[in-house]
């Protein structure tokens, strides 16, 4: 299993940061500073290519959490909430793509499939 975390990134119409290694206490900021200087620079849409993270930990789910609010425009939150109160709010802007199976077990146990948008394979997120 290799030590830390690789970001690399493909643009087009939305913006993929492949991730390989490990989104733990030791690199959850790195991957918040990068996902943070995509939106400064005018990013709107997100896609993390999960397919080759080995392991993810609570402080790697503090790091999604945060991009989500980072992308994700509260108003718009807000504006769901009071129209359709109750259902949970998918965000538009940032999205998760290929999770391996360890990974996806502890995004939907720890309840971030609520909230993000997962698919598969990066074409069906695309």
């Amino acid at each position: 299993m290799p030590d830390g975390l690789t970001i690399t990134r493909s643009e087009g119409r939305v913006l993929v940061m492949h991730l390989r290694g490990m989104l733990d206490g030791q690199t959850h900021e790195q991957l918040y500073k990068a996902a943070r200087a995509e939106r400064d620079a005018g990013t709107k849409l997100l896609l993390l290519d999960l397919a080759e993270l080995d392991v993810i930990t609570s402080a790697g789910l503090g790091a999604l959490h945060n991009i989500y609010k980072l992308f994700t425009p509260r108003e718009e939150i807000e504006a769901w909430e009071k129209a359709k109160h109750g259902e949970p709010y998918k965000s538009a802007y940032f999205k998760l793509a290929a999770a391996p199976a360890n990974i996806y077990y502890v995004l939907t146990s720890a309840g971030f499939l609520r909230k993000l948008p997962i698919h598969p394979d990066l074409p069906a997120a695309l």
